[in-house]
C-alpha cells in the first residue's frame, strides 16, 4: 500500500489564496498597505506595477516629475548612489503617497569584486561560501543605491550548449536548492540593514530545459519532472524568504511562462502561499505575441496581469492597457490592488518607508582587501581537477622554469565570466600576473593566440620555443566570456579555434602539460585530456583567478571542487545527466560495441539492441560530483542504524574517509540512494544528501546522514507519493563510485 500525500499541495505547502488584503488584515503592515491603497488613484496603482531603464522618461528632472506623480515604482540599471539618493528623496518626500522605490540590477556573481561564475561556486559544493560571496556583492551593491538585483538564477539544465548554464547551479534539484537558498540569505541579509539587497528567484520555470540549448526556446516539461526537479530550487528560495521572483522568457508546455496561470497562481500563490512579489523578465510579456499567444500588447497585458505578475520589467504593456482593462471590466481594480500590495509588501519588508535614503555604505568597501580574499577562496574551491597523472601537479615553487601560455592567461575581462555589468578587468588579477609574482624571470610567456576564437597560428612559434626552455608548460585554455551567459547558446562545445593544434604541438615538446580551462560552460574537452598530464578545470572564476590558480598550482592547498554537472564527450551526447532513468534495454560496459570495432559485413543483431551510443557508448566523459584531489581517500565501514524505514521513520547512514595520502585536503561525501521499483519509472541515482569534511594525512573521519522518509517523496503524475518498496543508497566520492546497501521502506 502506498502512502499518499495530498495532490499537489503537500510538501509543497498549504493552499492559500494569491489576495494581498484577504489573509493580513490583522497585521500592521497589512493594514497600512490597504490604507495606501485606499487612498491611491488606479493610475497611481500601475505607475507601481511598472519598472523603467534609466532615462526612460528623459532627464533627470523630467524623472523627478514622474515620480512625484506616481508614474514608476522601480527603476532597472541606475548605478549612482547621489543619483538614486536623490530620486528616493523624491519618492518619500514629495510623492502623494511617499512609496519609496526599488533599485534594480542584475548583481550575479559579485558587482565589482567578482566571483566565479554560479556554476563555478557550485563546484564547490559549500552553500555557505556561496551566501558569503553574495553578502559581499550586496553590500557593495548597495554602496551604489543598488536595493534589487536579479539573482539569484536557479534554473536545473542538462544541456551544456545553452549559454545559461554558466548562471546555473547545475544539473541536480538538491544542489541547486540548497545554493538558491544560501545566495537568497547572502543578498538580502538582515533586512533591516541597509545593506540589505531584495533577491530574485529566476527564471519561473524551466527556462534551462530550452530546446537544444537555444535560448529563449520551447520547454516541454511533464508534470512529474517539473514537480520533481524544476521547481524544487524555486521552493527553496521561497522558504528561504526570498522577496522577489521573476517570471521567464520561454513557454512551457505551450503557455508562455509571464502568462501561466498554473506556474504563477496555483503553484506559486495556492500552493505555496508566496506572498512575494513577481516580476517579469525583459520583455516577456510583448513577446508573448512573438510566441503567438497574444494578439497584441493590449491582450498580453491582461493574459499577465490575470496570472499574477505584479511588476513589467521595462516594456509598457500595462502603462499603456491595465486602466483600460480595468474600465472595460476585464480586469477588476480588487485584482490590481492584489498585485500592488505584493508591490507595497516588499518595500515594507525592506524598510524602504522607513530607512534614511541617503545612508548607503562607504564606496570604499568596492574590492575591500576582505573581499578580496574571500573572492580568492571561492575561486580556489570552485576549481575542479580532472586529471593529475603520475602526480604532475602541484609544481615546486623552486622549479626552474615554466611556461606560461594560452589565450586565457592574461585576459582581466575574460576571467570574470557572463553577465559582468561592473566588473572591471583592470581589477583583476591575471594568472600571467600571479605567476610572475612569484616566479619573476623563471616564468616564460607566451600569449600564443590573441583569444580563444583565433585561427592564426602566427603566435605558435613563439609559444613552442617558450615550452622548450622551460621545465613544465601550463597552457590557459577555455572559452572568453562572451561566448557563454544570456543568447550565447553554442552548437558544438569544443575548445574554439586552433587552441587544439597549439595544444598538440606543444606535446610534442615532451614537457610536462597543465592544463587550465577558464570556461562558462563544460566543454568536451577529451583529446585534449587525453594529450595532457593533468588538468584543472577553472570556469570563470573572477577577480582573483590567478592568485587562486597559484594557490592550487604550487600545493598551497589542494583542490576540493566536485562538478555540479555531467561533462559530456561531445554534444552529440547531449542530454546526459546523472539523474537519468534506466530504461527496458539498459547497457553496460560489456554490450557496448563501438563503431570502429564493427565488422563490414555485420549484422544489426550483434549490437545487442541496448540503450548506448555506438561511437560515444555508455558513459560521459566525466560523471556528476566528480573531482581528484592531491591526496587520496579511502571509502569503508558503510553502515545503517537499520534496514527498514516506516514511513514516518528515519534511518542514519555512516561510512568511513580515510586520508591515505600525503596531503591535507577537503572531500566531498556524497549521499545518493535509488528507488528500484515506482508509481513512475524513478531516476538510476538521486543526490540526497552531501558533506565535506578536512582530514590530514593518516586521518580518518566517520561521516554521517540522516535519511528520513519524506526525503523519499516524489510526485507520480497525480499527487504526492511516499512509496513502500525497496532502494538502494551509496555513500561515496561521486555519482559513479561509492559503497552500496539496500534498505526497504514498509
Amino acid at each position: 500500500m502506498k502512502i499518499r500525500i495530498l495532490s499537489l499541495i503537500a510538501g509543497i505547502g498549504l493552499l492559500a489564496g494569491c489576495s494581498a488584503n484577504s489573509t493580513h488584515n490583522a497585521d500592521p503592515v497589512e493594514e497600512k498597505i490597504n490604507s495606501m491603497l485606499s487612498g491611491m488613484t488606479l493610475e497611481e496603482k500601475i505607475g507601481q506595477m511598472q519598472q523603467v531603464n534609466d532615462g526612460f522618461f528623459g532627464d533627470d528632472e523630467a524623472t523627478k516629475q514622474a515620480i512625484r506623480e506616481g508614474k514608476v515604482g522601480s527603476f532597472l540599471n541606475m548605478v549612482d548612489a547621489k543619483r538614486v539618493a536623490e530620486f528616493q528623496r523624491v519618492a518619500l518626500e514629495e510623492s502623494k503617497h511617499g512609496i519609496p522605490l526599488l533599485f534594480g540590477r542584475d548583481v550575479i556573481h559579485g558587482f565589482r569584486t567578482i566571483f566565479p561564475i554560479p556554476l563555478g561556486m557550485a563546484s564547490s559544493w559549500e552553500p555557505d561560501l556561496a551566501e558569503k560571496a553574495m553578502r559581499i556583492a550586496a553590500v557593495e551593491a548597495s554602496s551604489m543605491g543598488i536595493n534589487w538585483t536579479f539573482a539569484p538564477m536557479m534554473d536545473v539544465t542538462w544541456d551544456p550548449r545553452w549559454g545559461r548554464i554558466a548562471e546555473s547551479c547545475g544539473e541536480d534539484p538538491l544542489l541547486a536548492a540548497e545554493f538558491a537558498a544560501a545566495m537568497v540569505k547572502g543578498f538580502q541579509g538582515d533586512l533591516s540593514d541597509p545593506t540589505a539587497v531584495a533577491a530574485c528567484a529566476k527564471h519561473f520555470v524551466g527556462y534551462g530545459m530550452s530546446e537544444a540549448g537555444r535560448d529563449y526556446n520551447t520547454t516541454y516539461i511533464p508534470e512529474p519532472l517539473l514537480r520533481n526537479v524544476h521547481l524544487r530550487p524555486f521552493k527553496a528560495a521561497a522558504d528561504a524568504g526570498v522577496l522577489t521572483f521573476m517570471s521567464a522568457f520561454n513557454d512551457l508546455n505551450g503557455v508562455p511562462t509571464s502568462g501561466n496561470e498554473f506556474t504563477l497562481k496555483q503553484i506559486l500563490r495556492d500552493e505555496w502561499d508566496y506572498k512575494g512579489m513577481v516580476v517579469s523578465d525583459w520583455g516577456s510579456i510583448p513577446e508573448m505575441i512573438n510566441h503567438g499567444f497574444a494578439a497584441d500588447t493590449k491582450q498580453a497585458a491582461e493574459i499577465a496581469a490575470k496570472a499574477g505578475v505584479d511588476m513589467e520589467m521595462a516594456t509598457t504593456c500595462y502603462a499603456e492597457n491595465l486602466k483600460t482593462l480595468v474600465e472595460e471590466g476585464v480586469i477588476t481594480e480588487t485584482q490590481i490592488d492584489n498585485y500592488v500590495g505584493n508591490i507595497l509588501r516588499v518595500k515594507q519588508d525592506m524598510g524602504l518607508f522607513e530607512k534614511p535614503y541617503d545612508n548607503h555604505v562607504s564606496t570604499d568597501t568596492i574590492l575591500a582587501p576582505t573581499h578580496l580574499e574571500v573572492s580568492r577562496e571561492v575561486a580556489r574551491k570552485s576549481m575542479v581537477l580532472l586529471k593529475n597523472k603520475g602526480n604532475t601537479l602541484p609544481i615546486s615553487k623552486s622549479i626552474r622554469s615554466l611556461a606560461v601560455i594560452g589565450p586565457l592567461s592574461d585576459a582581466g575581462r575574460d576571467q570574470l565570466g557572463t553577465w559582468i555589468f561592473d566588473g572591471q578587468g583592470e581589477d583583476s588579477t591575471t594568472p600571467k600576473e600571479a605567476f610572475e609574482k612569484i616566479l619573476g624571470s623563471r616564468m616564460n610567456y607566451a600569449e600564443g593566440l590573441e583569444y580563444s576564437r583565433d585561427k592564426s597560428t602566427k603566435g605558435f612559434a613563439k609559444a613552442i620555443a617558450a615550452a622548450k626552455r622551460s621545465d613544465a608548460i601550463i597552457f590557459f585554455a577555455g572559452e572568453e566570456s562572451i561566448l557563454s551567459g544570456e543568447a550565447n547558446a553554442r552548437g558544438i562545445i569544443d575548445l574554439p579555434g586552433v587552441q587544439t593544434e597549439l595544444i598538440t604541438e606543444l606535446k610534442k615538446t615532451g614537457k610536462p602539460l597543465i592544463l587550465v580551462v577558464m570556461a562558462g560552460r563544460p566543454l568536451g574537452i577529451g583529446a585534449e585530456m587525453d594529450m595532457a598530464d593533468a588538468v584543472l578545470y577553472a570556469w570563470h572564476p573572477g577577480t582573483m583567478a590567478g592568485p587562486a590558480i597559484t594557490d592550487l598550482v604550487f600545493g598551497d592547498y589542494s583542490p576540493s571542487g566536485k562538478l555540479p554537472v555531467t561533462f559530456v564527450k561531445g554534444a552529440g551526447q547531449i542530454p546526459f545527466y546523472y539523474y537519468r532513468k534506466n530504461t527496458g534495454r539498459p547497457a553496460t560496459e560489456n554490450d557496448v560495441t563501438y563503431i570502429d570495432d564493427i565488422p563490414r559485413n555485420s549484422k544489426q543483431l550483434s549490437l545487442g539492441f541496448k540503450s548506448m551510443h555506438i561511437d560515444y557508448g555508455i558513459t560521459p566523459l566525466l560523471p556528476f560530483g566528480f573531482g581528484l584531489s592531491y591526496t587520496e581517500f579511502e571509502y569503508n565501514n558503510l553502515k545503517l542504524s537499520a534496514h527498514e524505514i516506516s514511513a514516518d521513520g528515519t534511518i542514519f547512514v555512516s561510512a568511513d574517509i580515510k586520508n591515505v595520502g600525503n596531503y591535507e585536503a577537503e572531500e566531498i561525501v556524497q549521499l545518493y540512494i535509488r528507488d528500484k521499483v515506482g508509481s513512475i519509472t524513478r531516476p538510476i541515482k538521486e543526490l540526497k544528501g552531501f558533506k565535506k569534511i578536512n582530514l590530514k594525512p593518516g586521518n580518518e573521519k566517520t561521516v554521517n546522514f540522516e535519511l528520513k522518509a519524506e526525503d523519499l517523496q516524489f510526485f507520480n503524475g497525480k499527487e504526492y507519493v511516499i512509496e513502500p518498496g525497496d532502494f538502494y543508497i551509496w555513500i561515496g566520492p561521486n555519482s559513479e563510485e561509492g559503497l552500496q546497501d539496500t534498505f526497504v521502506l514498509k
